[in-house]
């Protein structure tokens, strides 16, 4: 049985889509990008400003869902850019002190609403 999680603390979905999909004790959550949830604006700054909202707003959604970022399995980043590899490495390293997820990194063309980065999140409870 699938269960929605949705909270204020994260930005509002752009589509027709979950912030996160609990089945059974996995968190599948849907990419973030740097949308500030009180203002539902995007983040106009660098990519390392934008990786720290992104980190935020994934945190939000897995308080939600009773997890924290020790909870992550498996984290995908998407980068419009590979020269922005190392300043989104150093925001994401931050969150992950030891034993840190399984990760892909992932060069696309562009992201949704002309953001930097956006990161999705598997977790396990």
């Amino acid at each position: 049985m699938k269960k929605v999680i949705m909270t204020a603390n994260a930005p509002k979905p752009v589509g027709p889509y979950s912030q996160a999909i609990l089945v059974g004790q996995t968190l599948y959550c849907s990419g973030q990008i740097a949308i500030d949830p009180k203002t539902n604006e995007v983040l106009k700054g660098s990519v390392k400003e934008e990786a720290e909202l992104v980190m935020k707003n994934i945190g939000a959604v897995l308080k939600e869902a009773g997890m924290s970022y020790e909870n992550i399995i498996k984290t995908n980043i998407f980068l419009i850019s590979m020269g922005d590899f190392g300043a989104v490495n150093e925001v994401y390293g931050q969150y992950f002190k030891a034993d840190p997820p399984a990760r892909s990194t992932i060069a696309v063309k562009e992201l949704p609403k002309g953001v930097q980065v956006e990161i999705e999140v598997v977790a396990y409870r």
